[in-house]
């Protein structure tokens, strides 16, 4: 039964792409014609009906698309007017006007010139008609019908002219869309070379940021491991072993801090690689929740998590949650015991929100521009590598973070994400 439906709209879908609703305006006024003729003459009737058929079928045949095709097409319908008109009694046919569809046809298509030749071409075939071949002149008084045959070809022109006019201001109009289309495609390429160009700058000039930070970083261990080996090269502590298991553990222990530090480092300066796929935030809020249960506990920290509102959309699910850890890990080392870390989920529109407040001494003024800048800390022990990754993480989904901090009052980072 579906594939049934199936076909049928299918091919309701052909015959409305094949009927064109001017196709039963053409088929009505033939049919007007025909009914209102006043003689039986079946000569007309079949270049009426050819007139009407091709009228229906040449927009469906590419052979009239091109120019040449468009010549011919003119060239048939002035053709088949004259046929008409010639089988109706002439200059005195009732069908006179029928010579208007091949001058209008050429005024939609052509330009003037072209247009204007038409138009003379087929004043030229009405007025052949008064010619003696074609009426007697004894009987008739041609000079009586030369006005009137004179004043219906001049209106056929008036008709022509009008519609060219129309028809080249609407080629005029669709040309200046078309450049305007164009100028905007154009732009849009020149403003995505710009932003390429943007953010390869940007890639460089944090690229310059990361390594001078690194090698500020480095410098101290560095300093601390040459100082301790040159303490152990001495022969005053060659001979005494607790002093140089001391030295030792300082080397040990720089060495550790360099490689964590080269570590955090490369993950920063590597490339995201996202992983979009349908999730919801609140599994992964709980998640988070538990994996820094422990610290909070430790330190006598409450957690609390909020959800006013939820959705299922295309996220990263494991970079998300190491954003969202940080950021809780954040606030429960910036409370102190007795304190509550909040976390409410919201959701609004086509975005969903994640708040991480704290209720501990809050961020120094001087220091909110600086906190989501690469190797920028406070801590005593801090790689200062933390909140950038967070950035860099909600960036590549689209988002957006933000802080908002009273010293003593505590801090509040707010993130949004796109569900589109």
């Amino acid at each position: 039964m579906a594939e049934e439906n199936h076909h049928r709209v299918i091919t309701a879908k052909r015959l409305a792409a094949w009927v064109r609703p001017q196709d039963f305006a053409w088929v009505i006024f033939i049919g007007w014609l025909i009914a209102a003729d006043p003689e039986t003459n079946n000569q007309l009737l079949i270049f009426l009906i050819l007139i009407g058929a091709f009228q229906i079928v040449e927009p469906r045949l590419k052979l009239f698309s091109s120019r040449r095709g468009q010549i011919t097409s003119i060239a048939l319908k002035l053709v088949l007017s004259y046929l008409l008109v010639g089988y109706s009694h002439s200059f005195t046919s009732y069908y006179y006007s029928i010579f208007l569809i091949p001058v209008v046809s050429a005024a939609t298509i052509f330009d003037l010139a072209g247009v204007v030749l038409v138009t003379l071409i087929a004043g030229a075939a009405y007025f052949s008609f008064l010619l003696p071949i074609f009426v007697d002149w004894n009987t008739y008084h041609i000079e009586d019908y030369l006005g009137v045959t004179s004043l219906r070809v001049l209106f056929w022109g008036i008709v022509a002219f009008l519609v060219y006019e129309q028809a080249r201001a609407k080629r005029d109009e669709m040309l200046l869309t078309q450049r305007a289309v164009s100028d905007l495609a154009e732009s849009n390429k020149n403003l995505r070379a710009a932003q390429v160009s943007l953010r390869r700058s940007e890639r460089l000039a944090a690229l310059g940021q990361l390594t001078a930070g690194l090698a500020h970083e480095l410098r101290n261990p560095l300093g601390t491991i040459k100082a301790s080996s040159q303490m152990l090269m001495k022969d005053s502590v060659k001979c005494r072993p607790e002093m140089m298991a001391e030295m030792a553990g300082y080397i040990d222990t720089e060495a550790n801090r360099m490689n964590g530090l080269i570590t955090s480092f490369l993950n920063f300066a590597r490339p995201l690689q996202i992983h979009p796929a349908p999730a919801n935030l609140r599994a992964v809020l709980e998640d988070v929740l538990k994996q820094q249960s422990e610290l909070a506990k430790s330190r006598n920290v409450e957690l609390a998590l909020h959800i006013d509102g939820d959705r299922t959309f295309e996220f990263d699910p494991d970079l998300l949650n190491v954003a969202l850890s940080n950021l809780v890990q954040n606030a429960i080392q910036a409370s102190t015991a007795g304190q509550r870390v909040e976390i409410r989920l919201a959701s609004k529109d086509d975005e969903v929100m994640i708040f991480v407040r704290d209720q501990g001494t809050g961020i120094q003024p001087q220091h909110l521009e600086s906190i989501f800048n690469p190797f920028f800390t406070t801590k005593p022990h801090g790689v200062g590598l933390g909140l950038p990754i967070v950035a860099k993480i909600i960036d590549e989904h689209g988002g957006r973070i933000q802080v908002f901090s009273e010293a003593g009052k505590g801090a509040r980072f707010e993130v949004t994400l796109p569900t589109v």
